[in-house]
């Protein structure tokens, strides 16, 4: 879907979800995986802190981390573990969900300021791991997938490391980063393509899912 909406044609690909972190890049006729967590994926890491500060759902816990963030201005030093071409998040989120409550008791940092923080940290780690990636496929085209590549800091800072290496981002909204029919849509012209065709009449629909999709797109329905 990245590579439909944005144009790219060949990029390293940092695929960031609440159950996914991955590097991945087209290699010798077939995906690889580069890099990835060793542990729990981004999404998982910000949805849970912002459990810690009471953040509401409405409408994502990582977009709530992301607006404070913004007013975000004091820096608190956090784990910053990358290892080879892998990251790992349950040590800092450990360590931030302990130190949270004593430095907002002290009013030492604010909410807005542990956001900010955990996003220019973790940001940071994905970037790293990206960048290795495209030194070692010679890539000039990195594209981001995923719920939180909604993230703008995190394109931001993408797109930075992107122009000193003359390189280019690609990245899109969050029509298109989180599930989505199209997405499901593009895949079945893919299949098709491709040759694998299932007879109308072993096709099959859960009822339940589609309702619940109707209910999420037409609350009156």
């Amino acid at each position: 879907m990245g590579r439909l909406i944005t144009g790219a044609e060949n990029p390293t690909v940092l695929y960031v979800s609440g159950g996914n972190t991955q590097v991945i890049a087209y290699l010798q006729k077939r995906y690889r995986i580069f890099g990835e967590t060793i542990d729990i994926a981004v999404g998982n890491c910000l949805d849970r802190f912002a459990r810690v500060l009471k953040l509401s759902n409405d409408p994502s816990p990582g977009y709530n981390i992301e607006q404070l963030a913004k007013k975000g201005k004091k820096y608190l030093e956090l784990p910053y573990t990358v290892k080879g071409m892998d990251v790992s998040f349950s040590g800092l989120l450990s360590f931030i969900e302990e130190k949270a409550p004593q430095v907002l008791k002290t009013g030492e940092y604010t909410p807005e300021d542990l956001c900010f923080s955990l996003q220019e940290t973790v940001f940071s780690m994905l970037i790293e791991i990206t960048e290795r990636a495209m030194a070692h496929c010679g890539s000039q085209e990195v594209l981001i997938v995923g719920g939180v590549g909604c993230n703008k800091r995190l394109q931001e800072m993408m797109e930075i490391m992107a122009k000193e290496r003359g390189a280019k981002l690609f990245a899109t909204d969050e029509r298109f980063c989180i599930d989505n029919g199209a997405m499901i849509a593009q895949a079945g012209w893919e299949m098709f393509k491709s040759g694998q065709i299932t007879p109308f009449e072993e096709t099959f629909c859960t009822q339940r899912f589609v309702w619940f999709f109707l209910k999420i797109l037409f609350p009156n329905f």
